[in-house]
């Protein structure tokens, strides 16, 4: 059985799309913001059931389609543990695994390119980011790199791994597709046949220049990827640029809906209330927004019903897929809002904007699923 490989040139990057051929599963490794459409497309058309978006680190040369992704289709994010990626919805320590129909990914800690950065083993292939590349490596110059975290990863950890195992490698400058343990551990030329002193010589003498994105994609990848342009303060609605009535701080929502002024609707899928948790009292009404998918008549008529002549609140995970869902509302006659940073948000990405973090990280009512 062999992953899809799918590619972003003006990245070099590999995503992978790992599926359980009987259920239609399945799970996404470092997806890329700008290649959504196709992935999403792709999903459509084979008839996936996405579970799981997985990163092998916070990326520096793209920004991450993670949370978009799971806005879209109810995913769950798993990111490494160690690299600061706070809203995602598991933290993975080294040996933990992801299920997805009857198969499984595991995890395996390999620092070094980045103190958090993660390989993932499935059936007889390995996923390596950027910590083993064709005939090369990832470098070990920034975001906590370490050249002996690196040659201990290799050589201790994914060299260990039996020589038949193919090697996914999180990009290729060359048009080299995959490669193996075996070939990596006999010519690789950054590391085979040298010893932990000369590799780090070698690590230290490449010299690379910063990479053109970095200031971009690191502080985005740490949110998952989602940026949110709009600002809020408590008590103040921001008007939206076009198609709904505004952009408002979860508290002023909170504060709408206890005076009875507004209904708080919650377009997120049941799966995720049931996964992460849910507000009591929140009418369920899920959106969906494929590429090419119709309106959801549910939707319209779930909102419609619970709104009467109120103000509508939209909630979704962490404020993109409710900006959707607000026009829609718009369109059906309603004052709808958006709240910002969703039910999960981060608390350091939002703070200046009058949340606490999302719905659930300020401290408003909620229940686990």
């Amino acid at each position: 059985m062999q992953p899809i490989q799918l590619f972003d040139p003006p990245s070099s990057t590999y995503t992978y799309v790992l599926v359980d051929p009987l259920t239609r599963e399945a799970l996404l490794i470092d997806p890329v913001d700008e290649q959504l459409e196709r992935d999403l497309q792709l999903l459509q058309t084979q008839g996936l059931r996405l579970l799981w978006t997985v990163e092998t680190h916070a990326h520096a040369d793209h920004i991450t389609s993670a949370g978009l992704l799971a806005e879209h289709t109810g995913a769950q994010t798993a990111v490494p543990a160690d690299c600061g990626i706070h809203n995602a919805a598991v933290q993975l320590q080294d040996g933990d695994t992801l299920r997805f129909g009857g198969e499984t990914l595991q995890a395996l800690h390999t620092p070094g390119h980045t103190r958090g950065s993660m390989s993932y083993l499935w059936r007889d292939h390995v996923f390596t980011g950027d910590t083993l590349l064709i005939n090369g490596c990832g470098r070990t110059d920034f975001q906590s790199g370490s050249a002996a975290d690196l040659y201990h990863s290799l050589t201790q950890i994914l060299f260990q791994l039996p020589a038949s195992t193919t090697v996914w490698p999180g990009h290729d400058y060359h048009g080299r597709s995959h490669s193996s343990i075996g070939a990596e551990k006999t010519h690789n030329a950054r590391v085979a046949g040298k010893t932990q002193e000369e590799f780090i010589a070698t690590m230290d003498a490449l010299h690379l220049p910063k990479p053109k994105r970095i200031d971009e994609a690191v502080p985005a990848n740490l949110n998952s990827g989602l940026r949110h342009d709009a600002e809020s303060q408590t008590g103040t609605a921001v008007r939206a640029a076009e198609g709904y009535a505004g952009d408002i701080s979860n508290t002023l929502a909170h504060a709408w809906w206890q005076a009875g002024e507004a209904v708080l609707v919650d377009v997120r899928t049941d799966a995720e209330r049931e996964w992460v948790g849910f507000v009591p009292g929140a009418v369920p009404a899920a959106w969906k927004q494929w590429p090419g998918m119709a309106m959801n008549p549910d939707f319209d008529e779930a909102v419609k019903a619970a709104a009467g002549n109120k103000k509508v609140l939209l909630l979704c995970r962490s404020g993109v897929r409710s900006i959707a869902a607000a026009k829609r509302a718009t369109e059906l006659g309603l004052e709808a809002y958006n709240i910002l940073e969703g039910f999960e948000g981060d608390a350091d990405s939002n703070a200046q904007r009058g949340n606490k973090g999302g719905w659930r990280l300020a401290g408003l009512p909620w229940r686990q699923g």
